[in-house]
């Protein structure tokens, strides 16, 4: 990867303060509403006798990794597309190729410090317990990203201009969001809609954060749903991405 591009896209990145509110800020901000409400901070015997403050922490963290790949990364890469700049860059040494990089570390990244802010507002402000396996909430995290910045992929393949990454993005982000568990916690949603649920790549991230945070390992099913997930969408967005 270019580190100059890189350079260039965490520059312009900062310069788009819609961005940094809804994948940086939102998140932590949604937290801190919920957690305000009184019944939120009282155990709830459907969860397991968790706060449903304490299940919206992982729920936080997904928020943030949906906006950077669902609603960023396509605005980001279709722009580009439709001004020609990855046309342009054919004509120098930087291969197109180095701006997707960069773009999905840009995104990546400021999602994960999204992640983590979540995590300590949630410790800081609602005394929310930090992941008792942290090396698994790690890796389900990882992940998670992972198939995140995929599909925000797929979703960039398939539209070429940014009106349409906008209107492929709405249809895929709040199906994504329902599948995190923001309306409903896959842990209080009916057997049957939560076994489906957890077949989506959100839906799987979710569980896998939950048990991490409640100090298990990870269930290998969940992590195999995000990694069958991203294998398959970067496939897909590999097939069918073009540059002009």
């Amino acid at each position: 990867m270019n580190t100059a591009v890189l350079r260039t896209e965490f520059r312009l990145f900062r310069r788009e303060p819609g961005a940094v509110f809804w994948i940086f800020l939102f998140p932590t901000l949604l937290l801190v509403i919920l957690g305000s409400i009184p019944s939120f901070r009282e155990a709830d015997k459907s969860l397991g006798g968790l706060r449903p403050v304490d299940a919206y922490v992982p729920i936080a963290v997904l928020v943030a990794l949906i906006m950077a790949g669902v609603q960023a990364l396509p605005q980001v890469l279709t722009g580009h597309r439709e001004r020609g700049i990855l046309r342009r860059m054919r004509l120098t040494p930087v291969r197109p190729s180095a701006l997707l990089s960069a773009q999905m570390v840009v995104q990546g990244t400021v999602a994960l410090a999204s992640a983590l802010l979540a995590l300590l507002v949630g410790r800081l402000a609602f005394h929310v317990t930090l992941p008792k396996q942290p090396a698994g909430y790690l890796l389900a995290l990882l992940l998670a990203t992972a198939s995140g910045l995929a599909l925000g992929s797929v979703v960039s393949a398939l539209s070429r201009t940014t009106k349409t990454a906008q209107a492929i993005g709405s249809a895929v982000f709040f199906p994504m969001m329902f599948c995190a568990g923001v309306w409903l916690p896959v842990q209080q949603m009916p057997h049957t809609l939560a076994r489906v649920v957890q077949l989506t790549p959100f839906g799987a991230a979710a569980r896998a954060l939950g048990e991490a945070a409640a100090g298990d390992w990870p269930g290998w099913g969940h992590l195999g749903v995000l990694a069958g997930w991203t294998v398959l969408l970067t496939a897909g967005a590999a097939r069918w991405f073009r540059w002009e």
